[in-house]
């Protein structure tokens, strides 16, 4: 009996060892969810903003913000990443940028309508990213 005792404790405290960590092996039969985490920002929503625009309008459009700046908060960062069923992560971001308390531009991974220019955006000056982000390894 003590030395059944014996093996549970020994058990159960290398049981609390979290220093080692086994590689992820995907199993093909088992189903791995997708993960979707931040704000949804769509191209419908990016639509509606205009130049001008104040922050509660703005909030009303695309939701609660993210991330909001410190100094100031005249910045504001919707950041959205989605797992696709264990695959890489692809994550997005856009950032709103305010002068005095109007809405000034928009940056990030934003498509405008339409071709460059064509003023589809309601006049708003949307800034695109130079390249899309990597999709980052978990």
């Amino acid at each position: 009996m003590p030395r059944f005792l014996f093996l549970v404790a020994v058990i159960a405290a290398l049981a609390g060892c979290g220093g080692l960590s086994l590689p992820q092996v995907a199993i093909p039969w088992v189903y791995k969810i997708d993960i979707k985490q931040g704000n949804v920002v769509t191209q419908e929503m990016l639509a509606k903003l205009k130049p001008g625009m104040d922050k509660e309008k703005v909030r009303f459009v695309l939701g609660t913000p993210l991330i909001v700046s410190a100094f100031g908060g005249d910045r504001w960062d919707y950041i959205y990443s989605l797992e696709s069923g264990g695959k890489a992560r692809e994550q997005r971001r856009i950032s709103v940028f305010f002068t005095d308390d109007r809405l000034h531009h928009v940056e990030g991974d934003v498509v405008p309508h339409g071709p460059a220019g064509s003023g589809s955006s309601g006049g708003l000056r949307l800034k695109q990213a130079r390249e899309l982000p990597k999709p980052v390894s978990p």
